[in-house]
């Protein structure tokens, strides 16, 4: 129905068409089932497993805890079960599917020599409980792992530790929280541009202290002016994501950090958007204190794809010092060493504590090193080349078509900004997202930054081709057009999908997540 024709382009939807087979539709479409709940599938009163009778058994030991009755679950055979969950995992979209457009939060090909290596004997099946001389392996692919992220940021030391972003976050602000303790400069302000991740006001809230926000210049980036003049004994540290939440890099950075260290604060990089620069710049070199970096962002396994994360969180000369506990060191003789509470008054005793029980997440440490290793240092530094390229790619291919409200600035970085305006009278962002379903595609991120209005925040990655981009933007010109022509097909969509637009305000403020009979 929407072939793609030789410029790469698509034509205008035949939403007559759509009417049609809307209007025929009856429950299945060749290979898309409509999927019944697994209550409606199999029955409490039957079960698929055959068990022998039990007669004779003593409940005493459970005490209040025995069960009343039956669980009310439903018996269903194994191929009842496997058939389910099949057909409803076709009903979802994966990065192995096609473009992945999300914005802010970098959705990339997961290699699959990383699962290979995550699965790994010695990696898979290691216990954090294990006697430190018999995981040497795994503790050595960290610490080399804790080296290339040092190098590649320009920093001092590494806390491995966090799980992911907002925990990263949280590990930089307790750094800073204890270097200043420790100079005896208790400080109670925390400064956040609006450009910054939605998380960064949230986790300086979490940690203690008063959030102030920062406008940005007309360009999106922060107003240098405006931040410098609010510097005071106050101000424990800023907050900055670069490149930032509109896509773009923050050049004034290092006058900025210099600003801020004059005035006796540190400054904390959200690094979400590092594989924007990774190869190429240095937040080290920049006066960044602190900056996490969201492995399964950068380095490999897609963000959403399920599982634990991880956020290793870099340090500065000035805060390494005060960064938590435990942490590899190698020692003379080649042998790993873990330094936990016990060695911590010798090995570092200005620790702010612990960020969580155990070392962190190993398959993201070894999808991550195998991504790293197998790309090397020019391969990493053509990924941010590619992702770049990329997201200018759909950014100038687009803008004649959509409004691109920081596109005279210049060349975004990883991520493409547009805004709804100039759709007819009626329509937004949200119908386009919706309409993007019916095209086969993921939506972009939606509404976010909110310093624009009606913001569609696209992120290709580098992992994109000329050809999948093509189609993509093909799909993202039609329903543009339609949307600027007032097309009400658009304000029901999707009409392909195995659901139609749902209510988003209830399903967020009243969702249904038991199943409970009639």
């Amino acid at each position: 129905m929407n072939e793609i024709n030789p410029s790469g382009w698509r034509p205008a939807m035949n939403t007559t068409s759509i009417v049609q087979e809307i209007e025929t539709f009856t429950g299945n479409r060749a290979l898309q089932l409509e999927e019944a709940l697994l209550f409606e599938i199999g029955s409490p009163d039957r079960s698929g497993v055959d068990f022998d009778e039990v007669t004779d058994f003593d409940l005493s030991a459970l005490g209040p805890n025995a069960r009343k009755g039956a669980p009310n679950l439903p018996g269903l055979s194994e191929p009842e079960t496997v058939r389910h969950y099949t057909r409803l995992s076709r009903q979802n979209y994966a990065i192995d599917l096609g473009v992945f457009p999300l914005g802010s939060c970098t959705m990339k090909h997961n290699p699959r020599l990383d699962e290979k290596v995550a699965r790994m004997p010695g990696f898979a099946d290691v216990h954090p409980l294990q006697p430190v001389q018999s995981v040497q392996g795994a503790l050595s692919a960290i610490n080399e792992l804790a080296v290339w992220l040092v190098k590649l940021t320009g920093m001092h030391g590494v806390a491995m530790t966090p799980k992911a972003g907002a925990h990263g976050e949280l590990c930089g602000l307790l750094c800073i929280r204890a270097a200043l303790e420790a100079k005896g400069d208790p400080r109670e302000v925390i400064l956040v541009p609006e450009s910054a991740h939605g998380t960064n006001p949230a986790t300086a809230a979490f940690a203690g202290y008063r959030v102030e926000n920062i406008p940005a210049t007309a360009d999106g980036r922060v107003d240098v002016t405006a931040l410098t003049a609010r510097l005071g004994p106050d101000v424990a540290g800023v907050m900055i994501t670069n490149p930032n939440t509109c896509g773009l890099f923050e050049r004034d950075l290092k006058v900025i950090a210099d600003a801020v260290h004059a005035a006796g604060g540190y400054v904390y990089c959200d690094g979400a958007n590092f594989n924007a620069i990774v190869g190429r710049v240095r937040p080290g070199d920049l006066g960044v204190d602190a900056m996490h970096i969201n492995l399964h962002k950068t380095f490999s396994t897609p963000h959403g794809g399920g599982g634990p994360g991880s956020g290793p969180v870099v340090l500065s000369e000035a805060l390494a010092p005060f960064g938590p506990l435990p942490f590899t060191a190698r020692q003379a003789d080649g042998s790993i060493k873990l330094i936990e509470e016990e060695d911590a008054y010798l090995e570092h005793p200005h620790a702010f504590g612990r960020m969580c029980a155990f070392h962190g997440q190993m398959g993201m440490y070894t999808r991550a090193l195998a991504y790293i290793l197998s790309h090397g240092a020019d391969g990493l530094r053509q990924v941010s080349g590619d992702a770049v390229l990329n997201a200018n790619y759909v950014l100038r291919s687009l803008d004649d078509v959509l409004d691109a409200p920081f596109g005279p600035a210049g060349h975004c970085m990883h991520e493409a900004l547009f805004s709804d305006d100039g759709f007819a009278e009626g329509f937004s962002t949200l119908d386009l997202a919706k309409g993007l379903i019916d095209e086969g595609y993921h939506p972009m991120t939606v509404y976010f930054p909110l310093v624009v209005h009606g913001a569609m925040l696209v992120e290709p990655t580098e992992t994109e081709s000329k050809a999948g981009l093509d189609q993509f933007i093909g799909a993202m010109r039609s329903l543009a057009e339609r949307a600027k022509a007032g097309d009400e097909m658009l304000k029901s969509a999707p009409h392909l999908a195995p659901r139609r637009r749902l209510d988003e305000t209830l399903a967020a403020r009243k969702p249904k997540l038991v199943y409970k009979e009639l």
